[in-house]
């Protein structure tokens, strides 16, 4: 059990909502549903006025129940009732959030709800467009050749990913990539509009499309690197090489974005021959590594094998207490399921006891399957906490965050303003974990300089996160330049990582929350590179 924090409300599933009777739902649903209709009716969209109503402790002891409920997606409780009751039209807005929310994991109903101001507008830089115009997919080498010299190493770095074989007998095109490959520095550091590794790695990748021997005769330098993301991009030309001594060399590696994707590269190129050094990474304490390895493990010959390492990860997995785990954790019971047998069972019955419901009744399903008739799930979900600056930001508080990259990264820094208005538990969450210096020093992993950059994982990938899942705060902000996102894998999903959207994302307004956008500095965030640095997250005040 936790300990219950100050300025924090607490709760786990109870059982009221078990005990009620069909009778009283369905009178819940009726009386709460009339009343969203009624304040639908009646606020069709908030006045400055209403929102800065001076409130009560006892209103925002209120919000504080509507937020909690809204988190624990509980739409019988009675608190949506009062709220929507409330004099003070926010308030009504809150209460019929909350309600619509709970009982909508895609928030359909969004659209009933009043307008937001809109982020900022900003225009593209005009980089962005000479970099989209080479497209998905290019085999002009002339447009690529030229497009390596550009003035703007994004739109460089995306002209040597274009590159394929049709290129190989460009000579000036294939120097040029060769000359990166020689320019591997031994640092990371890189000043403002510079590189650092990312000329070297995208040159070998590209070498190892166009010009296969240049690449191989390259690719130990790279593979022996000191920086983990270099001996990444080496697996990744080893697999385009079909080099499986070096890919089998780095499923040992001591980073687990390596071995991830040397198994990743192994199982294409190598199927089931490389499965006995596959079910070691099986060990490793990374997510990424275990999940990328069970996954390969897939109809392995090796069953007697992967099945004990399987089992004996998810029992260590388990006891991380980790949401975030779960991808890791999925696919390891798939490939124990596929490989039990009825005389396994006693190996696998304790992870039916889990934080995690749905890994939980997988696995009671597996053992009736196996012959034990009288199992049954067992979950207990993690208390669910409502950070303490939520119900203030919910009720109209402003706060900001820098951004601050590392003088190694290129400096700068860009503002937040965190939209407390749309996503007030999101955006809280957030702000309590920069004020706690979470994000110091954590990196931007994924850049991708048409679409988002995406960062503050532990684990510099997808999948190694902050341990708690976030829930959605889906709303009518729309993910266009300049803002926020988190990250998730699925609904619910989110573990602290976030993106930046670097163009209109439309596509993203589905499925994916705004918790906040840029208000100054966007041109640093267009500038950040693969593997940057956070220097400092810190709140200020504007």
């Amino acid at each position: 059990m936790r300990e219950r924090r100050q300025g924090q409300a607490r709760a786990t599933p109870g059982p009221g909502a078990a005990c009620a009777t069909p009778a009283y739902h369905v009178w819940m649903r009726l009386t709460v549903l009339a009343l969203i209709v009624a304040a639908t009716a009646a606020t069709p969209a908030l006045r400055a006025d209403a929102q800065q109503a001076a409130l009560t402790a006892a209103d925002s002891a209120l919000v504080g129940r509507l937020l909690l409920a809204e988190e624990m997606r509980d739409s019988l409780t009675s608190a949506y009732a009062d709220g929507l009751r409330h004099a003070n039209p926010l308030v009504q807005v809150i209460a019929r959030r909350g309600m619509l929310r709970s009982r909508d994991p895609i928030f359909a109903e969004r659209r009933a709800l009043p307008d937001l101001p809109d982020p900022p507008v900003y225009i593209d830089p005009a980089w962005r467009l000479r970099y989209r115009a080479l497209g998905a997919k290019n085999e002009n080498c002339d447009e690529l050749r030229g497009a390596l010299a550009d003035n703007n190493w994004h739109v460089r770095l995306r002209a040597a990913d274009l590159v394929t074989q049709s290129c190989a007998n460009d000579a000036a095109l294939v120097g040029v990539l060769r000359t990166w490959t020689k320019g591997l520095p031994r640092t990371a550091a890189r000043q403002r509009d510079g590189i650092s590794w990312h000329a070297a790695v995208h040159g070998l990748t590209a070498l190892a499309r166009a010009a296969p021997a240049i690449a191989r005769a390259e690719i130990l330098y790279f593979r022996t690197s000191l920086n983990p993301t270099v001996r990444v991009y080496s697996t990744r030309a080893a697999t385009t090489l079909s080099d499986t001594t070096t890919l089998r060399k780095l499923t040992s590696d001591a980073n687990d974005n390596v071995k991830e994707a040397a198994v990743a590269g192994l199982a294409r190129v190598a199927g089931h021959s490389a499965d006995d050094v596959i079910i070691g990474v099986l060990t490793s304490s990374g997510y990424q590594a275990v999940r990328a390895a069970a996954t390969a493990l897939k109809a392995t010959p090796l069953r007697d094998a992967a099945l004990s390492a399987s089992i004996a990860a998810a029992v260590r997995l388990k006891r991380d207490n980790s949401e975030t785990s779960r991808d890791a954790r999925r696919a390891l019971v798939e490939r124990i399921a596929e490989f039990a047998a009825p005389g396994d069972w006693p190996r696998i019955a304790s992870l039916g006891s889990d934080v995690d419901c749905t890994l939980a009744t997988f696995i009671a399903e597996l053992g009736v399957k196996l012959g034990d008739l009288t199992t049954t799930p067992h979950c207990t979900p993690l208390p669910i906490t409502l950070p303490a600056d939520a119900v203030r930001l919910a009720l109209g508080d402003q706060s900001y965050l820098r951004v601050t990259m590392a003088d190694s990264s290129g400096g700068g820094s860009f503002i937040v303003r965190l939209r407390g208005d749309v996503a007030p538990v999101m955006a809280a969450r957030v702000l309590g974990m920069a004020k706690a210096g979470y994000y110091n020093g954590l990196t931007w992993h994924r850049v991708e300089p048409d679409f988002v950059i995406q960062g503050g994982g532990t684990g510099a990938n997808e999948y190694v996160g902050y341990p708690r899942f976030f829930r959605d705060e889906l709303g009518k902000v729309p993910h266009v330049r300049g803002t926020l996102g988190m990250s998730t894998r699925g609904h619910d999903t989110g573990d602290g990582q976030w993106f930046v959207n670097l163009r209109d994302n439309q596509r993203l307004n589905r499925d994916y929350t705004i918790f906040g956008e840029i208000i100054e500095g966007i041109d640093i965030a267009d500038g950040v590179f693969e593997g940057d640095v956070i220097a400092r997250m810190e709140v200020v005040v504007r």
